[in-house]
Order: structure tokens, then C-alpha cells, then sequence
């Protein structure tokens, strides 16, 4: 299965960790953060990357140039950062089937196997990795509502009022689907392509995805403090951190 990472933030909220670097580049634990979705990815048997870049894109490229530890990397760029759907469609020419697609700014130590296991087993539309986080935080997020079989019937970006506080935590799978849906997307309220919203037109038109509950931790790594907070989770770890690592999946 191939992984696109979307990697072209500026990371803003990290300054002034991001003043001379792109986000994706910024190190948690002596690793750009890129690295750990490298990483991860390969735990999954990801047989390409395909990386979304934007902001100082030279950078990850002359760094990673064509392969990283042996899976090799096809660059895509989005000129302008207007959300998320927006630049997943910039790998759309990339794409081949179903891919599996993580954002390039968390730390993760879970079940991520279990979503890419649950796309090939039940050859669903869609599968996500989600969690729940306390109530104050979740309108940080794209909030999940999901019926009693586990398959997600609504997504909403960042709400005033979130009607759960079940969040969508950076890691999918998709069907090449999901590029239609994001082409219907209309511009949300922040000027911005969401992918809640295209996630939302998949649901509308009849497609199954899946919610896959985190057995783990992840840290979103938006600003410093989460930076600090990551470093020590994954110090914390220490000889428990092979133990957390997903099994690879034999299929993907």
C-alpha cells in the first residue's frame, strides 16, 4: 500500500522552532518529525511515500532526496497551504489504490496495524484511527460521531460545540474515492479545503469508514510544549517502546 504524508505546513505555532526549517523537519527526540512517520509507515510495509510538501520544500527534498531506508519517495507540491483536502489532492496523480495517509506532525506509539488491517479485511471505504480526548479540547479537532457498529456517520471540523469528544488523530486509509469527495469541497468559513468536510460528502454518498479506537498515545505536534510533551512520552517509553510499536501488517 502506498502513504502519503502530508508535509507542507510552516508551522507557524512552533516558532521559533520552524523560523529557518519547514514543521516536518522539526526535531522531537533527536528525529525530524518526518522521520517518525517514515518510520511508522515502514512498520506497515508502505511500499512508497508519497510526500506533500509546500513550505521550504527543498529542504526535505535535498535531505531525503529519492528513497528513505529503502522505500522510495515521490514528491508532490502544494504551491499554496489552503487545508488539508486541498493538498491531499496534490498526490492524487501519485495514487494508485488504496493508501493509507498520515499527517507529518504527530508521534504515535499504537495500534496503527489495526487500520490498515480493517481497510483490507473489510475492504472498506475508509478507516481512521480516532480517540477520545477531554470535552474542552475535542473543537481542537475533527470531531467523529459513529453509529453502533463502529462506522462513522458525521465529521465536523473544529465546532464551537462539539457533539462528542471522539477526534480523528492524523492516521487513515483511504480508496482513491476520497479525491472526488475533496474535489466537491467548497472553501469552509477559514478560507481553507477541509478534509472533514470531503470525509463528510463520502459518508452523505453511502461509503463505509470505519473508527478504529487508539490502543496507545499520539501527541500533535502544533507547539513547543507538545514538542516537550512528546519528547517525554517517548523518553518514558523507554524498553516498553519495541512493545508499542505496531505489528506490520502482512497485506499492506
Amino acid at each position: 500500500m502506498q502513504a502519503v504524508i502530508l508535509a507542507a505546513g510552516k508551522g507557524t505555532r512552533l516558532r521559533p522552532l520552524t523560523e529557518d526549517k519547514p514543521k516536518a523537519l522539526v526535531e522531537v527526540n533527536n528525529k525530524p518529525l518526518v522521520e517518525h512517520v517514515f518510520d511508522d509507515l515502514i512498520n506497515l510495509n508502505a511500499e512508497e511515500f508519497v510526500v506533500v510538501v509546500g513550505y521550504l520544500k527543498e529542504k526535505i527534498m535535498e535531505r531525503y532526496g529519492d528513497e528513505y531506508r529503502g522505500v522510495p519517495i515521490t514528491y508532490a507540491h502544494q504551491r499554496e497551504q489552503n487545508g488539508l483536502a486541498h493538498a491531499l489532492l496534490t498526490a492524487e496523480p501519485y495514487v494508485d489504490d488504496d493508501f493509507m495517509l498520515m499527517l507529518g506532525d504527530n508521534i504515535f506509539r499504537g495500534n496503527l496495524g489495526d487500520v490498515v488491517n480493517r481497510q483490507r479485511e473489510d475492504r472498506a471505504d475508509a478507516a481512521f484511527l480516532v480517540e477520545e480526548v477531554p470535552m474542552e479540547e475535542a473543537s481542537r479537532y475533527g470531531v467523529c460521531n459513529t453509529n453502533k457498529y463502529g462506522e462513522i456517520t458525521e465529521v465536523l471540523e473544529k465546532p464551537d460545540d462539539p457533539p462528542s469528544n471522539l477526534v480523528m488523530t492524523g492516521f487513515y486509509t483511504f480508496t482513491p474515492a476520497i479525491f472526488h469527495a475533496c474535489h466537491l469541497v467548497q472553501p469552509s468559513d477559514r478560507g481553507e479545503y477541509e478534509l472533514p468536510d470531503a470525509i463528510d460528502l463520502l459518508i452523505q454518498s453511502g461509503r463505509t469508514i470505519d473508527a478504529i479506537r487508539l490502543d496507545g498515545w499520539r501527541i500533535d505536534v502544533g507547539y513547543p510544549e507538545d514538542r516537550e510533551r512528546a519528547e517525554e512520552r517517548l523518553n518514558g517509553d523507554g524498553s516498553k517502546q519495541a512493545d508499542a510499536e505496531p505489528e506490520p501488517t502482512k497485506e499492506a
